[in-house]
């Protein structure tokens, strides 16, 4: 029985290295063993802009890899935390009753949610607006050095 509290936190707090995919869909699930990859592209720009500082334009390329893989998860955290237990037991628990307590909503449920709800949406406005402004940041250098 796939619990659907316990997925909801697992996409919360682990959903970057692909923890709830394996919970729900098993080791040979490929999204689960692909979603790392994002995040270590970001985490490794993270580095990079604490080693050479703000202006290395890699890092400003990576970085938002971390940010959208996160704010991704949250956002899967909420579809699986809003779901129905028919759904959920439908999808998940098929050999279960629609209704069966793997799929009911608790209040740690709704922590989940509430919390992906937060974090999840700080980490992807935060993401757009680091990309933009470095970006708009290096299209006013390269200007500059063309008109002179």
């Amino acid at each position: 029985m796939k619990n659907k509290t316990l997925a909801a936190w697992l996409t919360f707090l682990g959903g970057p290295l692909g923890l709830h995919r394996f919970y729900l869909f098993g080791l040979s699930d490929v999204w689960g063993w692909l979603l790392p990859l994002p995040t270590a592209l970001g985490v490794y720009g993270m580095n990079r802009a604490l080693t050479y500082g703000q202006d290395d334009s890699l890092s400003w390329v990576l970085i938002p890899f971390l940010g959208f893989t996160v704010a991704g998860c949250a956002l899967n955290a909420i579809i699986y935390g809003l779901k129905s237990p028919e759904q959920w037991n439908a999808q998940f628990n098929p050999e279960a009753d629609d209704n069966a307590a793997a799929g009911q909503t608790q209040w740690l449920t709704i922590g989940a949610v509430a919390l992906s709800l937060l974090l999840g949406t700080t980490v992807l406005m935060s993401s757009i607006v680091f990309s933009f402004q470095r970006y708009f940041e290096y299209q006013i250098e390269e200007a500059r050095l063309i008109s002179q």
